[in-house]
């Protein structure tokens, strides 16, 4: 099946196969994938900048939330022209235009929609209960999450493990978003749901020295 084969290209970074299958059907470009977003989102989420923008050519318009994961700064500003209410509202995966911002590193953007009103402290409507401040941090953004504190952002919001920022920093080894949140109040004894501080976390990993700070 043609949408079977666009996933695998798009998840195996096969750019050459892709622009192919929607060169004979374009109509692919448009269609939701079986992860529930359009292939131009699943782009975003396998870390394929350049298959998205073989998709691009084959699709007319994107959507304000596409526009967010992207970086696309212009087409955010004008959807938001037209519409501010657009600026807390939640894609079709359950995540605020911030936290698409966040996640996907688009500093620009982030900056914009908090300068447009976007609430920091606004939680994904999926289950998984992520923050921007979460997404920024798991995805090792230390500028966007410097930006999320300064918006007033929680430091110690819990997502649905449990975790908090401390945690993801911890155990990615970031150091320098470790004083950030440490700096910002950032709870060294926050537990998981399975009972685990962010020195856990460290530790799991191996990041000793780290580990030893937070204890």
């Amino acid at each position: 099946m043609d949408q079977d084969l666009l996933e695998e290209y798009i998840q195996t970074g096969n750019s050459i196969e892709l622009n192919a299958l929607l060169s004979t059907n374009p109509k692919l470009a448009t269609i939701k994938t079986s992860h529930q977003v359009s292939p131009l989102m699943l782009c975003c989420y396998y870390k394929q900048p350049d298959l998205s923008e073989i998709i691009l050519k084959h699709i007319d318009n994107i959507t304000f939330f596409e526009a967010a994961a992207l970086g696309k700064k212009d087409l955010v500003e004008n959807a938001l022209n037209e519409n501010p209410d657009l600026v807390n509202d939640f894609s079709d995966d359950g995540f605020t235009p911030l936290g698409l911002a966040s996640y996907f590193g688009n500093e620009d953007v982030a900056r914009l929609l908090l300068l447009k009103g976007a609430e920091p402290n606004i939680p994904s409507k999926n289950g998984y209960h992520v923050y921007p401040i979460h997404s920024a941090v798991a995805s090792n953004y230390d500028m966007i999450a410097k930006m999320l504190l300064e918006a007033g952002a929680n430091v110690n919001v819990v997502q649905m493990s449990g975790a908090t920022p401390l945690h993801s920093a911890a155990h990615n080894g970031n150091i320098d978003l470790l004083i950030v949140l440490l700096e910002a109040g950032a709870e060294v004894k926050a537990l998981t749901d399975d009972g685990k501080t962010p020195a856990d976390k460290a530790s799991e990993k191996g990041f000793n020295e780290i580990a030893k700070i937070l204890s």
